[in-house]
């Protein structure tokens, strides 16, 4: 792991968002970014995947130029762009690299890179049958549960009603101050 929580943190207003696989992260995500898109805010958000990304059709040009040995393509249009980096064998870069090639935003949400060291809300539904992270994850500074809080939890961490999303949406933008 490379990179602080520190070092993020004086570039990038940034949150984690993490919870074990089915959890519902992607689902929240969905509807607090458009949330604050529609107040107004710039969003951006980073989605780890632990699988390979098929980004384009293979039969397209861009996946062509790819596999011919291009490091980076850039295919634009007029409604978006997007560069496709081949690693070819080099590490994944860490999560401060890929922090600095986002534009300047309001808030940047990520979903996955659980290990680094930086503020995160755990999205945790026990019915899954998978443990929690926030007992042993002392960067877990909130959880959205659709169960009340256990007794015992350490002092300062949020527990919020995941089936009221709108109470997460109000956490967060007292937690971030967007």
């Amino acid at each position: 792991m490379q990179g602080d929580s520190v070092g993020l943190a004086l570039t990038h207003k940034v949150l984690g968002v993490v919870g074990r696989s089915g959890s519902g992260k992607t689902t929240l995500l969905e509807w607090l970014v458009s949330q604050l898109a529609v107040a107004g805010l710039k969003v951006n958000v980073i989605k780890h995947s632990h699988h390979d990304l098929e980004l384009e059709p293979p039969h397209k040009d861009s996946a062509r130029l790819r596999r011919a040995g291009a490091a980076e393509v850039l295919v634009a249009s007029p409604y978006r762009y997007a560069i496709v980096r081949e690693l070819r064998g080099a590490p994944e870069p860490a999560l401060d690299a890929q922090l600095a090639r986002l534009s300047p935003a309001d808030l940047t949400l990520v979903e996955g890179f659980k290990s680094y060291p930086i503020a995160k809300l755990e999205v945790f539904r026990p019915a899954s049958g998978n443990a929690p992270l926030y007992p042993d994850d002392g960067h877990v500074i909130a959880v959205a549960s659709d169960v009340p809080a256990p007794d015992g939890l350490r002092p300062g961490l949020a527990w919020l009603d995941l089936t009221q999303p709108a109470t997460v949406l109000a956490w967060l933008r007292r937690h971030t101050g967007c």
